[in-house]
This record gives C-alpha cells, structure tokens and sequence, in this order.
C-alpha cells in the first residue's frame, strides 16, 4: 500500500480531546478516560489529541505522553488515533513524534511552534526534517488565524513533493478556502478542517474526508457525517437540519481559544456529568457564559447511554 493509499483510511468525525485537571491542577485520569469512552461510544471514526482543545501548552511532555498512553489503553486498536506534535525545536518536536508512533498514534499532525519571522522555505524545512524522523502518516496544522503561521498551496505541494508521508493536512479555515486547498492539491493531500465543526457540511462539499471538532456536539456531528457520506436529497436536508441545531452553541464557543476552551469545555462536561478545574493561566467564566452552558448543554440532551 502506497503513502497516499494508506492515509485514506482516515477519515469522518475525529474529536479533539480537551485535557480535564482535578482539584490539585494534575490531569484527571479518570475524567479523560470518560471522554475518550464517550466519544468511542458516540461513533468517532477516530480521535484526535494535544492539539489547542487539549490546551497542549500548559502541558509538560512527560504529560502529553500520558494522555497518548491512556488514549491507546482505551481505543485499543479500534479506531485510529491522531496525534498533535507540539514542541519548540526540531529537536523537540522530532522526539515527541517518536514517543507519540511508539505509544499507539496512527497519523501524526505537527504544529508550528510560536516563532516569529521565519520565511516559508524555513517553515518547509522545519516540517520536513520532523517528518523525516518518523515512518507514520503526517499532517501539518495549517491555522494562520490561531496560530500565526500558514503555508502558501505551493509550500504544501513542495513540501508534499519532498516528503511522501506527507499525506493529510489538517486546516483550519472557511469552506471556500479549503475547496481551493483540496482542488490544487489534485488529491495528493486528505484535507481535514477544524474550527470546532463550523460550515460542517459544506466543508464536506468541498471536499474534506472529515472534521477535527471538540467533543460537546461530536454525536451530532458524526450523525451528520454519515447523513451526508449516504448522500441523496432526503439524507442531506436531514444533515442540515441537524447543522442547523447545533450551529448556535458551535458559533457561541468558536469565539476565541480562549473562550472555546473555558465554554466548549463546559457544555461536554455538563452533558457527561463531569467537574472542570482550570489550569492556569484560563479565562474564568461568566454568569451569563455559564448560564448558557447549560443552556446549551440541555438542549443536546444527556450523552447517548448515559
């Protein structure tokens, strides 16, 4: 099976996790084992980790490779698991992704670290000499907005061109924008889109193979994956019907980061029964922000099974 072959297997709803602390600040185990089972039971066809949602950098490393580990103990081979690579050095970044294939992770996506200043040939070379260390499948985040750096179509065909594990790509922009990506690209690159599932379907037009979202709507979103994978009119309008439901809580999280974080957060952990204990530096919640959790968080319902 050849690079882009094998990458095609990934593909649908894969929620981000987002990194639940307890009372003394440390990552609470058993908070983020029902999380991952949640997802799992709502049908994620893979999950996603460390990435913004997972506040990836308010961890210590020895911490992002616990929650790969407890991901994998988990999963347990059942559906793909798709790794951030975070780090702020080639270096860094080069042995995490090498902890992160050894503990289970299937795809790796790395993130830039936060330079300013670097050309695009610097960027090529920095994402190039990570990929080159590691035989697994890997995806770049591009996210200009979130993340100050962004690779031009022609730095991704390079990039592609120079390294062939270079397979998925992992956007973060408008539909419109992502239908540009996908049509350049000529199918050498499986396009994934974030910004916590907006414009879902219409991403899907345009040609994604899936969404990286945070888990508060992920059983709606995966139902809306399916209904539009099944095609035909009467699927489709069901698909947006069910978009339609969910855009209000996915336009009042999607705000900022930092709002994602504290509300996004919140509404899963409503809906699964679960406490939130920030890290910080956080954003603290409102009256009215946590007014609308539940809300928002009454109107998805329970999660499915519980």
């Amino acid at each position: 099976m050849d690079r882009m072959s094998e990458s095609l297997k990934f593909r649908g709803i894969y929620p981000i996790l987002y990194a639940f602390f307890d009372r003394q600040g440390k990552l609470d185990r058993e908070a983020m084992r029902l999380q991952i089972r949640a997802c799992l039971d709502a049908g994620a066809h893979g999950l996603a980790m460390l990435g913004l949602a997972t506040e990836v950098a308010k961890l210590e490393e020895s911490e992002r490779l616990q929650i790969v580990e407890w991901a994998a103990e988990e999963v347990s081979g059942k559906v793909p698991m798709a790794v951030t690579v975070f780090g702020h050095s080639v270096d860094q970044q080069i042995r995490f992704a090498k902890m992160a294939q050894s503990s289970g992770a299937d795809w790796l996506i790395l993130q830039p670290p936060p330079v300013k200043g670097l050309s695009e040939a610097d960027w090529l070379d920095f994402f190039g000499r990570v990929m080159d260390s590691t035989s697994l499948p890997v995806a770049i985040q591009n996210a200009p907005e979130y993340l100050g750096v962004g690779l031009s179509v022609k730095g991704l065909m390079d990039l592609q061109q120079r390294h062939p594990n270079f397979t998925l790509l992992k956007g973060e922009g408008p539909a419109g924008t992502m239908a540009e990506v996908i049509r350049a690209m000529q199918g050498k690159l499986s396009v994934f889109n974030g910004r916590g599932g907006l414009e879902l379907t219409d991403n899907l037009r345009a040609g994604c193979v899936g969404m990286v979202p945070a888990p508060e709507c992920v059983d709606r979103q995966i139902r809306i994956f399916e209904l539009m994978a099944e095609g035909g009119t009467e699927a489709e309008s069901e698909a947006e019907r069910i978009y339609q439901e969910i855009l209000p809580v996915i336009v009042f999280v999607m705000q900022s980061i930092e709002h994602f974080l504290c509300y996004g957060k919140r509404i899963l952990a409503a809906r699964l029964g679960l406490d939130v204990h920030d890290r910080l530096p956080s954003m603290t919640p409102t009256a009215f922000g946590l007014e609308r959790v539940q809300a928002y968080a009454k109107m998805l319902g329970p999660w499915p099974g519980k």
